[in-house]
């Protein structure tokens, strides 16, 4: 069976239909992957089904990778470029024969070329594309490990930098380009990117230092680094976001930039914070390529989604997203900006920093120490012949003010607030001192979200969660007597976590006019709250609820990211 009958062979099965043939395609062409991993990551078909297809396609065993702890002698059989060339892990050696996983058995000059290079009879069987890249990283990681790095650390005196103010630069310079500590600091730039890793903490305190990586929103502990090792470390990653490594009593900004292969390259927002024992460096991983723009698959509920496109498409008026730091509120202005985005419309954005740049869209990077701020840049734009305005965050009256009179004024004007829900940020426009009736007048629809971790497909079971405790959170009694729970085991692809990935959950309240009318009377949150409730807007429970009733997220998950509506 060749290759490029495997979706024609599908399709006729039954096991995928023409128009999910038709995106995977389009998703193969838009990557590197083959049609089956296009399947499998679009949720059309899971990996055992693709592999048992095949096996009984090309009428050899089919086996699952993660089930198996193959030994480092058999995994030397095969080199690394052959492996990734071929896409192609041994599995096991019996007398003169070896056992050869391969997404495509049909293959005779893969078979053939490591016949000859190992000398080996090939036998293969079939396992899905995307376990076999999984166990090619597992088994033929060419950098070392975190583990191996800091064992090789142990015996190496670097001279340590003293801690005073005054601070001889060249010797900062000296130790941050010793060879170990830039393979460390390489390492753990590299290792957070296969990890999906959204942000890195490198911290010191007085008789430890530490790195944690924060994966789908929980900090977890990755290593500690010898003491004598901290300010090298420091200075390398300062020089490498071309911080000023002397200045050492202020925070700093910077960015680095690293290419990956395959044309793909990923970029860390870095800052550095003085603390009582050192420099703290946290580092913000911007993955442009894994940014997801559609709408569509953010999570929204389609009534949500609905109010929410509805909005965005009027030509004047004020979008405002909310939620705390690190919930997706970029992602779901960039989402719209996006979708926004067209020859006809000029779109001008104050951010800070710029997370991701965009053809067409005229980004300004916001420069408080030279008194480039949101306040100047939006006055800035209003001269600019503008349409579309985002502002990267209100955070003070003037902005606010600068920002609703231009949405008054027949503009679409979008931004952030920090603030807990849909309702509150009503109250919390007030308290700046914006009048109730521009407030009343300029907003279109407030969006609360935040992240919650989304339980691993590979490892879920059922969980069984007491019914009082359901109805306790929210869901009636027949709901909650009805209702199947899963929570992940652990596992290999999710790190024994139980969870990968996170999904949205989202309060998408439009100002109708019952809202506007409690606002220009002077209702309090919860007054609004119930109001939107009455007319249909769901909580953040209540999408809790909603994601866990698809299975989406666990119990403990709805408890962790949203409090009851009581």
């Amino acid at each position: 069976m060749a290759l490029d009958r495997l979706g024609d062979l599908l399709v006729q099965n039954k096991l995928i239909n023409e128009s999910q043939l038709a995106k995977a395609i389009e998703h193969q062409r838009e990557g590197s992957n083959r049609l089956g991993a296009s399947l499998i990551e679009l949720g059309f078909l899971d990996e055992e089904g693709l592999s048992a297809f095949l096996a009984t396609q090309y009428g050899v065993p089919s086996i699952d990778l993660d089930d198996f702890e193959i030994d480092q002698t058999v995994i030397s059989v095969i080199p690394a470029d052959v492996a990734q060339k071929y896409l192609v892990v041994p599995v096991n050696r019996a007398g003169s024969t070896l056992i050869v996983a391969m997404s495509d058995p049909s293959n005779i000059f893969a078979i053939d070329d490591i016949k000859f290079m190992s000398g080996y009879n090939v036998e293969p069987v079939v396992a899905a594309e995307t376990a076999i890249k999984r166990a090619i990283d597992k088994y033929y990681d060419q950098s070392q490990s975190l583990a191996d790095v800091m064992y090789d650390l142990e015996d190496i005196d670097l001279e340590v930098v003293d801690d005073e103010d005054d601070v001889n630069v060249r010797d900062l310079e000296r130790a941050s380009e010793d060879a170990p500590v830039v393979k460390l600091v390489n390492l753990i730039l590299t290792d957070a990117i296969k990890k999906k890793a959204s942000d890195i903490h490198i911290e010191p305190y007085e008789k430890s230092f530490r790195v944690r990586y924060r994966i789908d929103g929980v900090l977890y502990e990755v290593m500690r680094p010898p003491m004598k090792l901290k300010n090298a470390i420091t200075s390398r990653l300062k020089i490498m976001s071309e911080m000023d490594i002397a200045e050492r009593r202020l925070p700093q900004d910077g960015r680095i930039k690293i290419k990956l292969g395959q044309g793909k390259d990923m970029d860390y927002r870095v800052n550095c914070l003085p603390t009582l024992f050192g420099e703290k460096i946290c580092l913000r991983l911007l993955d442009k390529s894994n940014l997801q723009l559609d709408m569509t698959k953010l999570g929204y509920e389609e009534q949500a989604l609905g109010w929410f496109k509805k909005e965005i498409s009027k030509p004047f008026g004020m979008v405002l997203v909310t939620g705390p730091t690190g919930s997706g509120k970029t992602v779901s202005l960039y989402s719209a900006l996006s979708e926004l985005n067209k020859v006809t419309e000029n779109i001008s954005t104050a951010e800070d920093p710029v997370e991701f740049n965009f053809a067409g869209i005229n980004q300004v990077q916001m420069h408080e120490e030279i008194g480039l701020n949101f306040a100047s840049a939006l006055r800035a734009f209003l001269r600019q012949d503008p349409d579309i305005i985002m502002i990267g965050e209100i955070r003070d009256f003037e902005t606010a003010e600068i920002g609703i009179k231009a949405a008054l004024t027949g503009h679409l004007v979008l931004s952030t607030l920090h603030t807990n829900d849909a309702p509150s940020t009503i109250n919390r426009l007030l308290n700046m001192g914006i009048e109730p009736f521009l407030v009343a007048s300029s907003v279109n629809i407030i969006t609360a979200q935040r992240l919650a971790r989304r339980v691993c497909t590979e490892c879920r079971q059922v969980e069984d969660i007491p019914v009082p405790a359901l109805i306790e959170a929210g869901l009636s009694e027949s709901e909650a007597s009805q209702i199947k729970c899963y929570k992940g085991k652990g596992c290999t692809v999710c790190n024994n976590t139980g969870y990968k990935g996170r999904v949205g959950l989202y309060q998408v309240m439009p100002m109708f006019e019952e809202i506007r009318e409690l606002v220009l009377a002077g209702a309090n949150t919860a007054e609004i709250k119930r109001e939107s409730m009455r007319l249909g807007v769901k909580t953040m429970r209540q999408a809790a609820l909603t994601k866990l009733h698809e299975g989406a997220v666990s119990f403990e998950e709805v408890l962790r990211t949203t409090i009851s509506d009581d």
